[in-house]
């Protein structure tokens, strides 16, 4: 029987927000373009796209060959889920998409298999040209498309050369990788793949899609510019002016990048202003979880650096010196603060496995759980810089490894 693979995507920029979706149909031999789709669909939430980008994909599949086996792989876990009988679909919009779907071609020629973004990017980028060409006013036309290109250049990425030295094939690479990041949109936080126990990409077991844990330190309060320590003890702020622009900038970004699937919080009122604003922006609900709060500093809550090694200078050195060592009168001390983190940690991964969760937190939460996931000591944790409103993602394999996939991004603030 013959063989057709199906990659399709969809995107709303804003969710709902205005959508689009695109699909290719490739020869699993050769994985050469046999057809393209790709439309922009007025307003819609993401699923209704990703879903109408599955419909578009089979359709142009049986038009090529409705004897095929077709193998459709999606960046989308919920459709590929449902679509495979494993997810039990309840949302009003997808119950006809999905019975669409259905009917296109019998159920015994198509088989489902999720993959990360970054491997989706053909069909990503016929979403995000539909989308562009509805932004204005006009239909996506085949002739007009760029993302066969990239497709070709990405498998001239992953393809070594036949011969010459080691610097020639690693210069041809980067030059790929140039060409690639000039006209693709970035992945999103979380959502390339990463290492298996093996260690290098590519090596080892698969372990399907991992929890990853995109970890937003909240924005600005009026203590943040002055560098004051502030932590669950002190006078609990809000945002300021400031912050609340950075949280507005990074729901923008979140809300394009599409992959936010579960917002959870700390508890103190500047993470769950944060929090709130971007899942507003997505759609989505916040939880608030009490074991992401920021540690407690004690004696030291709303002074400077300098001011505590003014008044607190043993009890300084000793905290600087010792993860053991607590602020001075009564503060957490950052053994006990991991402890704390790593079971909030685990009991997060048991309830999202698979799933991309954004982590509303603080700069302590988010320098320990990057500290863990790499294995690296506790002296790290003076070691990284963590801006207001930055950006960190990990990774959770189901082995029990972790990969570190960004540290302080705020480009999204630039």
């Amino acid at each position: 029987m013959p063989r057709l693979v199906v990659e399709a995507d969809g995107g709303s920029r804003g969710n709902p927000g205005p959508a689009g979706y695109g699909a290719v149909v490739l020869d699993p031999a050769t994985g050469e373009t046999l057809a393209e789709r790709a439309e922009y669909i007025g307003v819609a939430t993401n699923n209704v796209a990703e879903y109408k980008g599955l419909i578009a994909g089979l359709t142009a599949a049986r038009e090529l060959d409705p004897d095929a086996q077709v193998e459709v792989r999606m960046d989308s876990k919920l459709v590929v889920e449902q679509m495979s009988g494993r997810w039990k679909i309840k949302h009003p919009d997808m119950k006809p998409l999905a019975a669409e779907a259905a009917r296109i071609l019998p159920r015994a020629q198509v088989g489902y298999e999720w993959i990360p973004r970054e491997q989706n990017k053909h069909a990503d980028r016929l979403a995000n040209e539909a989308m562009d060409a509805g932004r204005q006013g006009r239909q996506w036309e085949p002739s007009a498309s760029t993302a066969a290109l990239d497709a070709s250049a990405a498998r001239a990425l992953a393809t070594p050369p036949p011969s010459g030295p080691p610097g020639d094939a690693a210069a041809g690479a980067a030059a790929v990788r140039a060409a690639l990041s000039a006209t693709t949109p970035a992945p999103a936080a979380g959502s390339s793949p990463g290492p298996s126990k093996g260690g290098t990409q590519g090596w080892g077991p698969d372990l399907g899609p991992p929890a990853t844990f995109v970890l937003l330190r909240h924005g600005e309060t009026a203590l943040t510019p002055q560098k004051r320590f502030s932590g669950s003890g002190g006078s609990d702020p809000e945002l300021s002016p400031a912050g609340r622009r950075q949280a507005h900038a990074v729901a923008e970004a979140l809300a394009a990048r599409g992959t936010i699937q579960t917002v959870v919080s700390s508890p103190l009122r500047r993470c769950r202003e944060t929090a709130q604003t971007v899942a507003d922006r997505l759609g989505l609900d916040v939880t608030v979880e009490q074991g992401l709060r920021e540690v407690d500093f004690g004696a030291w809550e709303g002074l400077t650096f300098a001011e505590v090694q003014e008044r607190f200078p043993e009890d300084l050195q000793a905290w600087l010196d010792s993860p053991k060592a607590a602020p001075t009168g009564g503060g957490e001390s950052f053994a006990a603060a991991t402890r704390r983190i790593s079971a909030t940690r685990d009991r997060l991964l048991a309830a999202h496995a698979g799933r991309t969760v954004l982590l509303v937190t603080h700069v302590t939460p988010v320098k320990i759980l990057v500290r863990l996931a790499l294995g690296a000591p506790p002296e790290a944790l003076f070691r990284m810089e963590l801006s207001a409103a930055s950006l960190t993602a990990v990774a959770y394999y189901a082995d029990g490894n972790a990969s570190v996939r960004l540290l302080n991004d705020t480009s999204h603030l630039r």
